[in-house]
């Protein structure tokens, strides 16, 4: 992994920051360990800046869901 920061979620998850095909991409997805590091599955999605920003102008009215 690049210079990718992984923020832990859960025991598998994490939230990432990286860039693919020159394009940065925050992603959340299950990980798991192979010869003593973390390797992303196939099991997770990836966001544009855009779907991000989407996302968290949603935040509010998913918490309100939530309680």
């Amino acid at each position: 992994m690049n210079d990718e920061k992984l923020l832990r979620i859960s025991s598998k998850r994490y939230i990432s920051v990286n860039e693919y095909k020159g394009m940065q991409l925050v992603s959340i997805r299950e990980y798991y360990e192979q010869d003593g590091r973390l390797k992303p599955s196939t099991k997770g999605i990836s966001l544009t800046k855009h779907q991000w920003k989407m996302l968290k102008e949603h935040i509010y009215k998913i918490d309100r869901l939530l309680k």
